[in-house]
């Protein structure tokens, strides 16, 4: 998770583990400028992108929090135990065993300030307002919040969904799915999670469902789709005040 941690500190961190003597030569490595590096430290900040591109086998979950091992390998040679015969994990992995999957740092989004989906996936160069790290998640390409009840309880109003964009939705749906959508239908455009389902109207067009009963469900044409993402996984917080 993104925790309001002193980025000073992990920055150094790495520097000395690649036992650079300079920010000057930190900054060469990182591929920025010198004053960009300085304002990172100056504000607290950091390019995560760009960090863990450079910066290979470094563990997404300590460069968002700053705590646990920094490297991959570090959490590799924690998980490894010998038995009493003497044999390693990584020797024998029961089928209950799960193996770590690859640590990404996923971008959150607004998709209200994108004005949707459209907006989103075609900006490549749109800021993040904040970073996660989850756990062996499917490789994603962002994150939003959602708003509405239509998926409640599964999602609720203000839940983040982890998203996977689909290029061409008539070759790459997955009925019974759940997907995030932009819809445009006459002068109305709206994002919605939905469930897709197979329509009685023909192969061009989609049904899409809720799992709040309270709505119901609509057949609509496929080129009423303008964008549309894969929901890899979701997550719900729940603020203690």
């Amino acid at each position: 998770m993104s925790l309001n941690t002193n980025k000073s500190l992990i920055l150094n961190k790495i520097k000395s583990h690649y036992n650079f003597k300079s920010d000057a030569e930190f900054a060469r490595f990182l591929e920025i400028k010198p004053s960009t590096l300085a304002n990172w430290y100056a504000r607290n900040s950091i390019d995560y992108d760009r960090l863990f591109s450079k910066c290979e086998g470094i563990n997404a979950n300590w460069l968002l929090s700053g705590e646990g091992p920094m490297l991959i390998s570090e959490i590799k040679e924690q998980n490894t135990f010998k038995d009493v015969e003497g044999i390693t994990r990584s020797e024998f992995l029961l089928r209950t065993d799960k193996v770590m999957q690859y640590n990404q740092i996923i971008p959150l989004y607004d998709i209200h300030a994108t004005a949707g989906l459209v907006t989103l996936f075609k900006n490549d160069k749109q800021t993040p307002v904040d970073y996660y790290s989850i756990p062996n998640l499917p490789k994603v390409d962002g994150a939003v919040q959602i708003t509405g009840d239509s998926m409640y309880p599964i999602l609720k109003s203000g839940d983040i969904v982890f998203y996977r964009e689909i290029n061409n939705i008539l070759e790459n749906i997955y009925y019974g799915e759940m997907y995030l959508l932009d819809i445009q239908n006459d002068d109305d455009e709206y994002t919605t999670v939905k469930y897709i389902q197979t329509s009685e109207r023909g192969p061009e067009w989609i049904k899409i469902v809720s799992y709040n009963s309270h709505h119901s469900p609509k057949d609509i044409h496929l080129s009423s789709v303008k964008a549309a993402a894969f929901i890899k996984g979701s997550l719900r917080l729940n603020s203690m005040r």
